[in-house]
């Protein structure tokens, strides 16, 4: 099977861009199953169920997260509810919401999808080696295809985690730095790997922000609010490819578009 996941959709234009090139990338790489980071996708922070439900609309399975999937406190009744859109699964007991969730594609095979922090110049939340080797362990009892979500800032940290987990679990994918690296590789486990997938938003920009607002923060270190840049826009992704037998990765191929 062919698993697509989309890097961090940041607002409007990582919406469009989505909407846009989705149809034909399925086409193109017979794609089975679809995942992607949102909790960008409302204005470049957070996420509401209007703005999901379009996502879904676009033939997105699943969505994932990270920090700021609390940013629109509107939608934490949604999230609660819906296990579509999954949160980080290393948050203390009783936040609302999945950290992951098993579900079938439409010739029926099972895929689990996890979402995890990580905490080095994060939140320090539960660890997310431990909690994840737990979940993996849950999940597997009900899938040997395993796709992770890792949304953490450190390049160590995700390294570490990949080669942590591999051979459990199908594919560790980074989020959360909305730059794409060049080291998408498979492991030795036959689990596919890349430390950040980037991000589906405006092009020219300083992670999705207009770029002259980041400049002046660093200039003059002072808060101001931040808005999602305008123009162009691109479209970050990485193709796996599954085997279903054996839960392993056989290919994996890195993906930057542009839009328009």
């Amino acid at each position: 099977m062919k698993v697509l996941f989309i890097g961090d959709i940041v607002g409007t234009l990582g919406r469009a861009a989505i909407k846009a090139l989705l149809p034909p990338l399925l086409d193109r790489y017979k794609i089975d199953f679809v995942i992607a980071n949102g909790e960008n996708a409302a204005g470049g922070f957070g996420i509401t169920e209007k703005i999901a439900a379009e996502i879904f609309d676009f033939g997105v399975h699943i969505i994932t997260s990270g920090n700021h999937i609390w940013d629109k406190k509107e939608a934490i009744p949604y999230i609660a509810k819906e296990n579509r859109i999954i949160r980080p699964a290393n948050y203390p007991p009783g936040v609302p919401g999945y950290g992951s969730v098993v579900v079938s594609t439409s010739h029926g095979i099972k895929i689990a999808v996890l979402n995890i922090s990580g905490r080095v110049f994060m939140s320090s939340i539960d660890c997310p080696f431990r909690v994840g080797m737990t979940e993996i362990e849950r999940l597997r009892a009900e899938s040997n295809i395993i796709v992770v979500d890792f949304h953490a800032e450190a390049t160590s940290e995700k390294i570490a985690f990949g080669y942590y987990v591999d051979g459990k679990v199908s594919a560790v994918i980074g989020t959360h730095t909305h730059v794409q690296t060049a080291d998408e590789k498979i492991l030795a486990g036959g689990t596919a790997y890349i430390t950040d997938v980037g991000m589906t938003g405006p092009a020219v920009s300083v992670i999705g922000i207009e770029k002259e607002q980041i400049i002046d923060r660093f200039l003059l270190q002072m808060p101001r609010k931040f808005d999602t840049a305008k123009g162009g826009a691109i479209l970050c992704a990485i193709v796996i490819e599954i085997d279903e037998r054996t839960g392993q990765a056989t290919a994996v191929q890195r993906l930057q578009l542009t839009y328009p």
